[in-house]
């Protein structure tokens, strides 16, 4: 009679842990959360708007030059963004590495179609709750300085990745609303945001696919 083999040479063979990236929600969740989020805020700054007495399409108009000075707004922050990631000096190390590691794995999947409309979305929504409204609220409340200035700090805080991160969304906030302040046209910061959006998302993507042969010292 075979004697059953000893417990201790029994091995179980456990299942591989799962692979970080499979843990991520599926490419469709993100593209529709992302879209309906940053959508989301337009009809959300109609009501705050209406509530604080600053709606924020009164300052909309569809200028086809209004449209083209965005675009070339969008210029400089893609030269920092590109700069940035290119020689990240100190803290920014850390951004980079979370643009690398936490957004262009959500949004690796993506087609050219889709990233537009995650930038379009943000461009409009977030561009009509802080310029249209908050800054314009805040200024009439606090001053044109001021109203700048506090608009520029929530617009950071609310994106709250790092604290580097926050001053750099607050230095992306404060140009956008330099820009609205001078311009007068919502449009415009709208075309900047989404133009800048778009352009970092598709280098982060296109970073991914064509990584470079070894990292700088």
């Amino acid at each position: 009679m075979v004697e059953p083999a000893d417990k201790q040479d029994i091995v179980m063979v456990e299942d591989p842990p799962e692979d970080s990236e499979d843990e991520l929600p599926s490419h469709a969740v993100v593209i529709i959360f992302a879209v309906f989020f940053e959508a989301g805020l337009a009809p959300f700054s109609l009501i705050l708007g209406w509530l604080f007495g600053h709606p924020p399409l009164i300052g909309f108009a569809w200028r086809s030059a209004d449209a083209e000075w965005g675009m070339v707004a969008a210029i400089p922050l893609v030269i920092l963004f590109l700069g940035m990631l290119r020689w990240p000096v100190g803290p920014l190390r850390a951004v980079r590495e979370f643009c690398e590691q936490e957004v262009v794995p959500l949004f690796r999947d993506s087609n050219w179609s889709e990233l537009a409309l995650i930038s379009l979305s943000a461009g409009v929504g977030e561009e009509m709750l802080f310029r249209g409204v908050l800054q314009a609220t805040l200024s009439d409340w606090v001053g044109m300085a001021w109203g700048l200035a506090l608009a520029s700090i929530l617009f950071g805080v609310l994106h709250p990745i790092s604290f580097t991160y926050i001053l750099i969304a607050g230095f992306l906030g404060f140009y956008l609303g330099v820009i609205w302040y001078f311009n007068g046209n919502l449009l415009t910061v709208m075309v900047t945001h989404a133009v800048y959006d778009f352009i970092a998302l598709g280098y982060l993507i296109k970073r991914l696919d064509h990584p470079p042969e070894a990292e700088d010292a």
